[in-house]
């Protein structure tokens, strides 16, 4: 098994996204790196903090150098950051040493990574918005035109009530848009640039160090915290925590569909579910399986990430570690989540006739709280549903349903339209409006 499944030729398509793992290889952090020093020169020019000569070379020299990543290995392997070598290279790879003495002036290794990384994730949540907003629609659509299909709805593993697959399937879209009107604030917090120097104070950059953070800010189009944040890990943290909860809501989904196709319930069919290599019936939900493995790994990834949030001092190297060995699979596994669900969303069919079989299964049972509130208007409640659970009782033990005990009971009493779906079909015809708005 290789170590790193999301960066595997055999597992990639399984558990990587592409997308999202291109802004996480080392060509990208390189290029995000030069991205940042490039318009931290240009405007410490234009505010007269370097000549505006060595600012504009620097400048093009960042968008046009090509640095290798591996000539970088060993120097950050003794450093513990990969700046100090990007610097030396790119002012080797500049020939022009009377510019290249004002490369990463003032600037220390984390502002630099950081604001690179700043970029990337802001790429990142814009593709994952995008995804989601197709997810939402995807399930408001298939909500909406199920929105009167009667099935069981199941509490601890057993038949409860009757519920729509429309409002099921509510169930599954209802988190997301929630999910997603809160990854604007988060994708806000994040788009932060960082700029501190050496411990935080902008020492190296005198009084003009405030203005180079808002300009540089402006100039990659991030938000100026006002202030040096090496230790203030609350917003990584806060990223971290939404996509464990984005897993956990698409987790659920895929839970429910591994149930739903459970052999002997059948109640929806996934197109293109996986095989076996030994077992020719088999249609495994290799699927909604991935989702659910990926829900339980963002759980643990992300509370690896809040432990990372206990920065010691101006600066930590170990915490900061434990977020680089974190977060790009997070990410990853995040965008490989998202873009799994939107895919599922299309490849499901619910099969009517099998929930038809859900409700009517157990001698009817599930309609016993129905029945009970129905008899309630005619007699004190506690009463009736003493009268139910005993008919239920002889249900199970005769085989007879219990619809048919409850007639024979009471048959001067109209309890055949007890019950119903309540409120599912408009719960699922209000989500999929929500969806499509």
């Amino acid at each position: 098994m290789p170590a790193a499944l999301a960066d595997s030729a055999i597992y990639r398509s399984l558990f990587s996204d592409e997308a999202t793992a291109a802004l996480f290889t080392d060509s990208a952090e390189i290029r995000a790196m030069l991205l940042v020093e490039g318009a931290l020169a240009r405007v410490q020019g234009r505010l007269g903090l370097i000549p505006e000569t060595a600012a504009a070379f620097i400048d093009r020299a960042a968008r046009e150098v090509q640095i290798d990543p591996a000539a970088l290995a060993a120097e950050t392997a003794t450093n513990g950051v990969p700046v100090p070598a990007l610097v030396a290279a790119f002012r080797k790879a500049m020939q022009a040493p009377d510019h290249a003495q004002y490369l990463h002036w003032g600037a220390t290794s984390q502002d630099i990574m950081e604001t690179g990384l700043a970029l990337r994730l802001r790429r990142a949540t814009q593709i994952w918005d995008e995804r989601l907003r197709d997810l939402v629609r995807a399930l408001g659509r298939l909500a909406g035109d199920h929105a009167d299909l009667p099935m069981a709805a199941r509490t601890y593993g057993q038949a409860a009530t009757p519920t729509s697959f429309g409002a099921v399937v509510a169930g599954w879209g209802h988190p997301l848009i929630r999910h997603r009107r809160r990854l604007d604030e988060i994708r806000a917090g994040i788009a932060t640039v960082s700029l501190g120097g050496a411990a935080g104070t902008l020492s190296a950059m005198g009084p003009e160090g405030p203005a180079v953070r808002a300009a540089l800010a402006e100039a990659l189009e991030l938000a100026d915290p006002g202030h040096g944040w090496h230790a203030e890990r609350d917003r990584i943290g806060g990223f971290a925590a939404w996509m464990a909860g984005l897993a956990a809501s698409l987790g659920k989904m895929g839970e429910d569909l591994i149930l739903m196709s459970q052999s002997g319930i059948d109640e929806i069919r996934l197109q293109g579910a996986g095989g076996s290599s030994t077992m020719p019936q088999k249609q495994n939900p290799v699927g909604p399986s991935v989702l659910v493995a990926l829900a339980r790994q963002a759980a643990a990834l992300a509370a690896a990430i809040q432990a990372a949030g206990i920065h010691r001092q101006q600066r930590d190297g170990a915490a900061w570690f434990v977020e680089w060995l974190t977060l790009p699979q997070l990410c990853i596994s995040t965008g490989r989540g998202i873009a799994l669900a939107l895919d599922l969303a299309g490849r499901i069919t619910p099969d009517a006739a099998a929930m038809a079989r859900g409700l009517e299964g157990g001698c009817g049972l599930i309609h016993a709280e129905a029945f009970t509130f129905a008899l309630a208007r005619h007699m004190p409640r506690p009463e009736a549903q003493a009268r139910i659970k005993a008919l239920c009782k002889e249900a199970l033990a005769t085989g007879t349903p219990l619809p048919g005990l409850v007639n024979r009971d009471f048959p001067d009493l109209d309890l055949s339209a007890a019950g119903g779906l309540g409120t599912a079909p408009a719960e699922a015809r209000a989500f999929a409006a929500a969806a499509l708005a």
